[in-house]
């Protein structure tokens, strides 16, 4: 009888701690980096207004992180709307203005904790960066509505609210999409195609 090798199922190694913890920190320095895309050049772009790498991270981070953690990307989220706001955009702080925004920093981490930390699957991944999007659009102008002077309060105004800031919302939607897919998913392709097959040597004729 000959020897016969056999593949055996190959458990997929885990990406080390200190990998993932890597990952995580450079992900939140392109997410403030990622702020000022629309003022690339010297001048301001409205059109990439929202496209920013802010939602996927706070979801990845949520993930792959502990609650302790947390307390870093929202720091440095916060420090970074103080800088946009005083010395980019020459408007005064009224930090009363921006804790809905801040609460949502912190909302967006306990959904991606929630959902992904225990289990991190296609469908997980998709409610996450649908999510995301959708619950900040649906926050952040509610804010602007009921706490500016842009748009009457009424319900024709908040409508009209909502479907200003559509084209921000779409920018939001794909941006965190393309976060999500390279955060998330690389890593599996990489173990995936990294991993060589283990076989093992049966009895056989």
């Amino acid at each position: 009888m000959l020897p016969v090798r056999v593949p055996l199922a190959v458990q997929k190694p885990e990406i080390p701690g200190i990998e993932v913890s890597m990952i995580a920190y450079l992900l939140l320095l392109l997410a403030v980096l990622s702020r000022f895309l629309p003022l690339a050049g010297g001048s301001f772009h409205i059109g990439w207004m929202n496209f920013t790498a802010v939602g996927g991270v706070l979801l990845y981070f949520g993930a792959r992180r502990s609650w302790r953690e947390m307390l870093a990307p929202l720091a440095v989220l916060v420090a970074t709307d103080y800088c946009l706001t005083t010395f980019v955009y020459h408007y005064s702080f009224s930090w009363q203005a921006y804790v809905p925004t801040w609460l949502w920093y912190v909302a967006a981490m306990a959904l991606g904790q929630i959902l992904l930390k225990a289990r991190t699957s296609f469908t997980r991944v998709a409610s996450g960066a649908l999510l995301g999007p959708t619950s900040f659009f649906a926050v952040s102008n509610f804010a602007v509505w009921m706490g500016g002077g842009m748009y009457p309060h009424t319900l024709g105004g908040l409508w009209a609210c909502y479907v200003a800031a559509i084209p921000f919302y779409r920018n939001d939607l794909l941006s965190t999409a393309l976060v999500c897919a390279a955060a998330f998913g690389l890593p599996v392709l990489v173990r995936r195609f990294s991993a060589p097959p283990a076989v093992a040597v049966v009895a056989g004729k």
